[in-house]
């Protein structure tokens, strides 16, 4: 079943942390089931940028001090260092080190996205994202990316109560946990947006 239209109208596409550091084999954060949606990340940003519809990614930053987030990730403690600005890592598929907060070079980020970089789960929190998808018309987002029940959820519903109609693809995020990944979208389409396939936003937008 289609989208109806008011769903999506006026959309922005937000990519959450698809990063070297969460979605390449030997990842600090690993998530390996992050690499069979970069397919359809492709396909929902060329339809985006075809539009002219807005593109914004998120990208998870990491103090290099400590915080409660180290209690809770330790992987951000050294010597790992999981997603510090300007930090290198070795990733094996890749074959080469690379900046580990960049987003993957498969989905690279274009002149004129938004990048967004945040301190925490939620893109919205402590950032300028919400005002600067007012300034340019949105009213609903797509939402993609990773993890699905951390920041990709806490995006949505920090969304959901800037009052963006907000729908999750369920081809384009993705978890290490099977059933968080399942509970959060069945728990999202509950109570604060619309779970859909890439294939159904696709038609949508065309």
């Amino acid at each position: 079943m289609l989208l109806p239209e008011d769903r999506l109208a006026n959309p922005a596409l937000v990519v959450v942390d698809m990063q070297n550091d969460f979605v390449w084999a030997g990842a600090a954060l690993e998530v390996a089931e992050a690499r069979a949606t970069i397919l359809a990340h492709r396909a929902l940003l060329a339809a985006f940028r075809q539009r002219d519809l807005p593109v914004a990614y998120t990208k998870f930053i990491t103090w290099p001090a400590p915080t409660l987030l180290w209690e809770w990730s330790p992987q951000c403690r050294p010597p790992t260092k999981c997603c510090w600005k300007g930090h290198r890592r070795f990733y094996p598929d890749v074959g080469r080190e690379l900046d580990c907060t960049e987003i993957i070079e498969e989905i690279t980020p274009e002149p004129g996205d938004l990048v967004i970089e945040k301190f925490g789960y939620g893109a919205f929190h402590g950032t300028p994202l919400a005002g600067v998808l007012r300034e340019r018309g949105v009213q609903s987002l797509v939402i993609t990316g990773t993890v699905t029940q951390i920041c990709v959820e806490e995006t949505a519903r920090e969304a959901f109560h800037h009052h963006f109609k907000t729908t999750l693809v369920a081809d384009a995020v993705s978890s290490y946990a099977p059933d968080l990944h399942a509970a959060t979208l069945k728990n999202f389409a509950m109570k604060f947006g619309w779970v859909e396939s890439s294939g159904d936003v696709l038609a949508h937008l065309k």
